[in-house]
């Protein structure tokens, strides 16, 4: 029999999405059955009267101890009353957002540590809507814990499902996956895919390679909790190899393009057929550009506050509402589900789409990127270049992560930088200050930069757009420096 959950209070940050910390440190088997159990009981009673079944999906990606501790999680559901149900195989996150629209579910659970670093872990809650739950919900979860409510495991057979098939058939029935195969067959594109050893692996591979077609190859799809000794995200440092394989597939005189995603298959990012590095701050113009002005799809466009001026462009032009809110892909799932939206991305390689769900979803953004490219009959460089040239707006983007030495430091300097910015950098006038989220500083057109502090780390992300590369080097040298003062 197991024993009653700890009623002590359990601290539990939650950042942009979710509960994360370092595993064994932060982020214990105690503190999540306590926080999973509030987390179940806030689902269920905001979906009391409902058509809901009181089913909570269980779903967890590769980490160290990750399948453990979501087996771990059964007990506490069904100490609530709710019924459990696993995945029978780590998945990408989107999976669970998946399994709980197709199946009216509560919500789900996911163990998952996403992009972080390979000894973090995390618990990810997703609403009945299949989207990151917003900061009230969170916020009841912290008062449930404080409060510390009585719950009681019970053991028992957890019911166990092929979450990974279930949203690979969902994909299939979105998109015409014969004429994509086709297509490409015909422009002789060679697809490569790292999946970043995270649980998005053998997906694209799934969905698009038959016996006698193989399209798409793989890279780093083994199991890896140590993800190769780098955090799994989609950032061009992390992905040297996959630009390597592309580079020399085309010197050998093929077509090819990569795809990366990240740990738990929720962000993307790509490699054209030079070998360049595309970050959504490239890839979300290509979206607006497919489905607004090919598919003509309806809605309005969702970008993050980092995100690229040449968003607001291409939208505007085409002639949709352009909407700009703070980082994090929850506030995006929010006015999708108000409004009727097209394309709602951030800068970090999350994107969601109003025809699939008010969720980041890589592997069918990974689909909609092959799609357009076999629309036009182009490579990804030639396609995004089209694009830039209709607005003689290339620009340059970057970020930098500084890792400051704890979270005091990080709470000192985030005061320090709200309350003190100068009047020019490096020699240009600061046009607008906005503070959206973190302290947007504004030069000249598509020149900006910002300073944002992570919501789960001692980290001072620094991002900054320019019409050249020197203008961007420049400005983030800037702000390191300012950043020290």
């Amino acid at each position: 029999m197991s024993k009653p959950l700890n009623l002590k209070k359990v601290p539990a940050q939650f950042g942009t999405d979710g509960w994360r910390g370092v595993l064994g440190a932060d982020f214990t088997l105690e503190r999540l059955l306590h926080v999973a159990s509030a987390a179940a009981q806030e689902l269920a009673f905001r979906s009391s009267g409902g058509d809901r079944n009181p089913t909570i999906i269980i779903g967890y990606d590769r980490r160290f101890l990750a399948k453990e501790f979501a087996e771990s999680l059964a007990s506490a559901v069904r100490g609530c009353g709710l019924e459990p149900l696993l995945s029978e195989t780590e998945v990408p996150t989107p999976a669970t957002s998946w399994a709980v629209v197709h199946r009216k579910a509560l919500g789900a659970l996911v163990i998952t540590a996403s992009h972080n670093p390979p000894e973090w872990l995390g618990l990810k809650i997703k609403g009945p809507f299949g989207g990151s739950v917003e900061g009230d919900f969170t916020k009841a979860v912290e008062l449930r814990i404080a409060a510390g409510g009585i719950t009681t495991p019970i053991d028992g057979i957890t019911k166990r499902f092929d979450c990974r098939e279930e949203h690979l058939i969902g994909l299939k029935n979105k998109l015409d996956l014969v004429a994509l195969k086709n297509g490409l067959k015909q422009m002789g594109l060679k697809v490569f895919v790292d999946p970043m050893h995270g649980s998005a692996a053998g997906c694209i591979r799934d969905l698009l390679n038959s016996p006698d077609n193989c399209l798409v190859e793989e890279i780093r799809f083994q199991r890896d909790p140590l993800f190769g000794g780098n955090p799994p995200e989609p950032l061009e440092r992390y992905v040297p190899h996959l630009i390597e394989v592309v580079r020399q597939a085309n010197n050998d005189g093929g077509i090819a393009i990569g795809l990366v995603f990240d740990g738990d298959g929720d962000r993307i990012a790509a490699v054209d057929e030079n070998g360049k590095f595309c970050s959504t701050q490239l890839l979300m113009p290509l979206f607006i550009d497919h489905l607004a002005r090919v598919r003509n799809l309806p809605g309005r466009i969702l970008k993050t506050v980092s995100g690229s001026d040449l968003m607001r462009l291409i939208g505007e032009e085409l002639g949709r509402e352009v909407k700009e809110l703070p980082v994090g892909f929850k506030y995006i799932a929010s006015e999708m589900l108000a409004e009727e939206v097209l394309v709602g991305g951030e800068e970090s390689g999350g994107v969601g789409f109003g025809m699939h769900l008010p969720e980041r979803d890589a592997l069918f953004a990974a689909l909609l990127i092959l799609e357009a490219l076999v629309q036009s009959e182009q490579g990804l460089a030639d396609r995004l270049d089209s694009i830039q040239s209709r607005f003689g707006a290339k620009t340059f983007f970057d970020r930098i992560d500084l890792e400051l030495a704890d979270m005091s430091t990080k709470n000192y300097l985030e005061e320090r930088l709200a309350k003190s910015f100068p009047s020019s950098v490096i020699g240009i006038s600061v046009k607008e200050v906005i503070r959206t989220d973190g302290v947007k500083l504004r030069l000249e057109a598509n020149h900006w930069v910002m300073f944002r502090f992570s919501g789960t780390e001692p980290l001072l992300r620094l991002y900054c757009e320019a019409p050249t590369k020197d203008l961007l080097n420049r400005t983030l040298e800037w702000a390191q420096d300012f950043s020290r003062m």
